[in-house]
């Protein structure tokens, strides 16, 4: 009887050990041994919220729903707006606006839309391992959408960039699902310059705002110099699995969410995780904004800490009641404004004095950071994830030109086979066997996905 006492005593401890850790668990851990991001490499991200939140402004001369201070958007500068009509559902609203006094190029696209049902068919087109990609795994409705932009606004985009002297930075922005889509795009152009009439992987920059998990850890570790991913605190949505009912049990059934996914985190090992080539993760580099302390009420001056985290990438579900205000797009604007006048207030500080990280010196730390993050995901043993020497010597093999994409589907394999055989002898994935693959084009030159092409049986 006593045995028995005992062990119930030990396992009542255990219970009790574990809820408190995981109920005292905030978005603030998740960064707290980064560094702190630096006010020239943190200026874009404001702007590009505005960016993206004038995606859901009709008419941009007479905003119906300005953020505080407005748009500060040149509408004349607008050179396309494209809605859900127009995408047929494939993608989501998007605009391309030419920004001539930061001289960037920038395609913002606009987050989840919960009354869109083709916004639902994206994200549950998906299962573990379905699509492989450059060497790892992607969220196949996702890289579909981009694939489909990509198509469509091609010649727009290279056009742009010709046009005002190939000096311009090409900028892919997207919050929530038009994180995705911006993130796997950025993939796509960075491996096929031609695309866009050749433009180098330097001037290619993407900005996911709350993203989603899209890509597995090693293409998200490869692509952190061109991939910069923007998150909120305690946001639920780069701490969650990307299928829709994942995401909706972490939104509505809290008790589920309590015993199933931190039951899971706590049996499954941290080394398991991460063996697992096919778990997708959110991309790049991250930048994390902390507002909020532990036991302590209201909001503080928000910190912004960036890092490229391989092992730990916000694996742990937040329990917290800001998990979803810390999505939405009008806090992160809010905030990230913030954030960037308190760094911007904190840099001309030093204007009479030498600053205390020279921008040399930190490029060549956020290269440094780079590398030491692909050499640790490699140490790792992280599938498909290479050295810096082998990334470079497959780099220069990518950056051959690209044939004439011919979109004539000469198979006719069921889909879930042809995904998975669409990659190359060393696990890439070639562009025109890409599109053959997903695509098809039908009586009238469009392209049209191959499950939309068979029909009902």
């Amino acid at each position: 009887m006593s045995v028995a006492c005992g062990v119930e005593c030990v396992l009542v401890v255990g219970c009790i050990r574990w809820a408190w850790k995981r109920c005292t668990y905030i978005g603030n851990n998740d960064s707290a041994t980064w560094p702190e991001a630096t006010c020239e490499e943190f200026e874009p991200v404001p702007r590009l919220c505005r960016t993206i939140l004038a995606v859901y402004e009709p008419n941009l001369h007479k905003p119906k729903f300005p953020p505080p201070g407005g748009y500060r958007l040149n509408p004349d500068w607008v050179v396309k707006r494209v809605t859900y009509e127009q995408t047929s559902g494939r993608a989501p609203p998007y605009l391309i606006y030419c920004d001539h006094e930061h001289q960037e190029i920038v395609l913002a696209i606009r987050g989840l839309n919960l009354l869109s049902e083709s916004d639902y068919k994206v994200l549950l087109d998906n299962r573990l391992g379905k699509q492989m990609f450059d060497g790892g795994y992607v969220h196949h409705g996702l890289l579909k959408s981009a694939i489909w932009v990509l198509n469509n606004e091609s010649e727009t985009l290279s056009k742009l960039w010709i046009d005002n002297g190939r000096s311009y930075k090409m900028i892919f922005a997207g919050h929530s699902l038009g994180s995705g889509v911006a993130s796997l795009l950025t993939i796509i152009v960075v491996n096929h310059k031609d695309r866009l009439g050749g433009i180098p992987r330097n001037l290619v920059r993407c900005y996911a705002v709350a993203p989603a998990r899209c890509m597995s850890l090693n293409l998200a570790v490869k692509y952190a110099d061109v991939i910069h991913s923007v998150i909120l605190q305690d946001d639920f949505l780069p701490r969650t699995a990307t299928p829709l009912e994942d995401i909706f049990k972490s939104i509505f059934c809290l008790p589920c969410l309590i015993f199933l996914i931190c039951l899971r985190d706590t049996f499954i090992p941290e080394g398991r995780k991460l063996r697992d080539p096919r778990r997708l993760y959110a991309p790049g580099r991250m930048y994390h904004i902390v507002e909020r302390r532990f036991c302590r009420c209201g909001r503080y001056p928000p910190d912004v800490r960036t890092a490229i985290p391989v092992d730990g990438r916000f694996e742990h579900i937040v329990l917290s009641c800001n998990s979803l205000s810390d999505h939405g797009i009008i806090w992160i604007e809010k905030e990230s404004e913030k954030a960037f006048a308190r760094l911007k207030e904190a840099s001309a500080e030093t204007t009479t004095s030498p600053p205390k990280v020279q921008k040399f010196e930190r490029l060549k730390t956020l290269e440094k950071e780079h590398k030491d993050a692909i050499e640790r995901a490699v140490s790792l043993n992280i599938q498909h994830a290479v050295g810096v020497g082998e990334e470079e010597s497959s780099t220069q093999k990518e950056e051959e030109p690209m044939e004439d994409i011919t979109f004539e589907a000469s198979q006719k394999h069921d889909e879930d086979a042809s995904t998975s055989e669409a990659q190359g002898s060393d696990g890439r994935t070639s562009w025109h066997e890409l599109v053959e693959k997903l695509f098809i084009r039908d009586e009238s030159g469009k392209l049209r996905s191959k499950r939309e092409s068979t029909g009902p049986e």
